[in-house]
């Protein structure tokens, strides 16, 4: 379980957590649960999704599992210094989906004394690491990756098996067409 660091004294840190792993491992549900404790704590705090993640609602980020909270939609990553307005904790979701002007939106708020919190795919449905996610994990003083269950076997499930026939790195989807597997079922299916 993650649990946050608050300096003592009364200089602003900023840091970057994120939190990572395959499709229906709860990385929605963890950035949420982290939000609703700083909410808890009267702390502001501000919630950006990509314009292109509308599976479940248009102004909200929602996981599988029904959890919601209220979201900016944006469509580049230079729009989330635009919307923000001093809040200490500002997260991202969906972060795969954004260019790599994200890594230096990211810092920026950092650098300012925000705890930025941040979800997202490692890697595409091919095994490859996803847009921005490998240098936000590098940049990050907090990772934690979570796991789904194989829906094969059983075992931890870290990929993300693509069941529709789509050579498009980005598919917009759920079960409909994505599946947890585990390395072994992952490597029997390719």
């Amino acid at each position: 379980m993650f649990l946050e660091q608050f300096p003592g004294n009364q200089k602003k840190n900023g840091w970057i957590e994120v939190i990572c792993g395959s499709m229906f491992s709860g990385k929605t549900e963890e950035l949420i649960r982290r939000l609703r404790r700083a909410e808890f704590a009267n702390q502001q705090l501000l919630l950006f999704k990509p314009k292109i993640d509308n599976r479940y609602h248009n102004k909200k980020v929602v996981s599988h599992k029904g959890s919601d909270f209220d979201a900016e939609i944006v469509e580049h990553s230079s729009e989330i210094l635009n919307h923000w307005n001093g809040e200490l904790v500002v997260a991202i979701d969906e972060a795969q989906f954004f260019d790599n002007q994200l890594i230096q939106v990211v810092n920026e708020l950092a650098e300012n004394g925000v705890r930025v919190i941040i979800a997202g795919l490692d890697m595409d449905y091919k095994g490859n690491p996803f847009g921005p996610m490998p240098q936000l994990l590098a940049l990050a003083e907090y990772v934690t990756k979570v796991h789904a269950i194989c829906v094969e076997c059983g075992n931890l499930a870290h990929f993300s098996y693509r069941l529709v026939e789509n050579e498009q790195q980005v598919l917009v989807g759920a079960k409909e067409k994505y599946k947890p597997l585990c390395r072994t079922c992952y490597n029997k299916k390719k």
